[in-house]
């Protein structure tokens, strides 16, 4: 798999830049060669190329690191299960995707550039379809809205419960959501913001620019309790490993404390050893919507602190700028199990403020919905 990561990898510089074209093609040869698969897409297409092409290319270029390819490939199958998604579509999006990329390199793609990506994509499908298979529970799980709470024009915070069947889930993980009510087959992932309980309740914080739309929008100002959402398979590996020792350091910016309050929750269930420092930044201190709950975990768990930063606040009753420099100003954090959760900008600052202190990579979890 070594040269054709290295194909892959090579390849991909050709089309990186003109994305929105290669998403074009795309498409155009999907519904080319199957018209009923338009029926699995929302009407309004916009941003979702982006997100299926996002798929696909993090899967081809993790192909050299066999452990995270399988469990990445085999997660991705099983949500994608919320699509109808079967063998033979695997195949026709093949096709689309071969054709997508030679049309937009031009006359420098090369065969053995075809044949890598050939060869990783059946790689690809094949484990994706594997995970889907082996996975007993259904496509997704209708839900209904128990609580929304506005917190301010931008952000809501909502539970709901799962009906039928349990939704297992482990803290730190996040699931796609459907809003079938106001956007049908249109899906957006969101971290679950609380550890899994008796009552299949999961709640998410959410948060949309004033003025955008989509997933985030109709979950912030038009979703209302006793509406049913969709919600698809859990994904993500930022799970705390119960079988280390080490002490925890959690980094959140923004709604990107949900999966970090998760892992607390369930910290709080059996941790008596490891001492855990949460450190959560926003720009102003309204935006800190979660310290007051984080706040009362601090005062029952005596191994949990929470240190909390405003970027954009100078008077404010703590620590200033951008919470990945606040980070450097403790530690060190070398020998710390470590979750980062926040923006793509926010991840990408941290992850270089981690390894300026030298911690493995092998200890960082992190799940971003970004480019990195």
């Amino acid at each position: 798999m070594e040269d054709v990561a290295r194909l892959l990898k090579e390849s991909w510089t050709l089309v990186e830049s003109d994305r929105e074209r290669l998403s074009g093609l795309f498409y155009a040869r999907l519904f080319l060669l199957d018209p009923e698969l338009r029926k699995l897409f929302p009407a309004e297409m916009s941003g979702q190329g982006d997100r299926l092409l996002e798929a696909i290319v993090t899967a081809t270029q993790c192909v050299d690191d066999p452990e995270s390819f399988d469990e990445y490939l085999r997660s991705l199958g099983r949500d994608h299960r919320k699509y109808h998604v079967d063998a033979a579509h695997y195949a026709t999006m093949g096709v689309a995707l071969l054709d997508g990329l030679r049309r937009t390199a031009g006359d420098d793609w090369t065969l053995e550039y075809d044949q890598a990506w050939r060869d990783a994509y059946a790689a690809i499908s094949a484990k994706m379809m594997a995970g889907a298979q082996d996975d007993p529970n259904p496509p997704f799980w209708h839900a209904e809205v128990l609580t929304h709470k506005r917190l301010g024009p931008e952000t809501a915070v909502l539970t709901c419960r799962a009906l039928q069947h349990p939704l297992p889930w482990q803290a730190g993980q996040y699931v796609s959501v459907e809003v079938p009510r106001h956007l049908p087959r249109v899906w957006r992932t969101y971290s679950v913001a609380n550890a899994p309980n008796d009552d299949n309740v999961l709640e998410f914080h959410v948060r949309t620019p004033s003025g955008a739309g989509w997933v985030s929008g109709a979950l912030v100002r038009r979703t209302r309790p006793g509406e049913l959402l969709r919600v698809a398979a859990p994904m993500g590996s930022m799970v705390v490993d119960r079988s280390s020792s080490r002490d925890i350091l959690a980094v959140a910016g923004g709604v990107g404390v949900a999966p970090i309050k998760a892992l607390v929750e369930e910290l709080a269930t059996w941790n008596k050893t490891r001492w855990v420092h949460v450190f959560y930044g926003a720009r102003n201190a309204a935006d800190l919507y979660a310290l007051p709950g984080l706040r009362e975990l601090v005062e029952a768990h005596p191994w949990l602190s929470v240190t909390p930063a405003c970027s954009a606040e100078a008077d404010f009753d703590g620590e200033t700028g951008d919470i990945s420099e606040v980070l450097g100003r403790y530690g060190p954090w070398t020998n710390h199990d470590c979750f980062v959760s926040g923006s793509a900008r926010m991840v990408r600052a941290t992850l270089r403020a981690l390894a300026s202190d030298d911690v493995p990579p092998a200890r960082i979890r992190y799940d971003t919905f970004g480019s990195l």
